[in-house]
């Protein structure tokens, strides 16, 4: 079974998200990271909570492990990735780590 792990970065006042960075440098340097260990990636952009309302969230990584034993390994070498979130973010990261379900 495989299992995910999402960032999520929340959208609140005074929080910024450089768009272009995240995805030309930020996702190449996970990748460079943690590569070898990664099923499957996805970023969701946030355009809105709901009619009329603005998104919640800059973004989510959804990335995909083949199972726990991928996950844990790739846990450790993420240093640089984490230490690149100021490059181009002032949002507080969430994590989620969660068992993937087709309905």
């Amino acid at each position: 079974m495989s299992v995910t792990l999402q960032v999520i970065y929340p959208s609140e006042d005074g929080t910024t998200f450089d768009f272009d960075y995240y995805m030309s440098t930020h996702m190449g340097i996970v990748g460079d990271c943690i590569g070898a260990h990664i099923a499957g990636t996805f970023v969701t952009k946030g355009l809105a909570g709901g009619p009329d309302t603005p998104p919640g969230f800059h973004a989510i990584a959804s990335i995909e492990f083949a199972d726990q034993g991928a996950l844990d390994a790739a846990m450790g070498k993420l240093g640089p990735a984490l230490e690149d979130i100021p490059n181009f973010t002032n949002s507080q990261p969430q994590v989620l780590i969660g068992e993937r379900l087709d309905g």
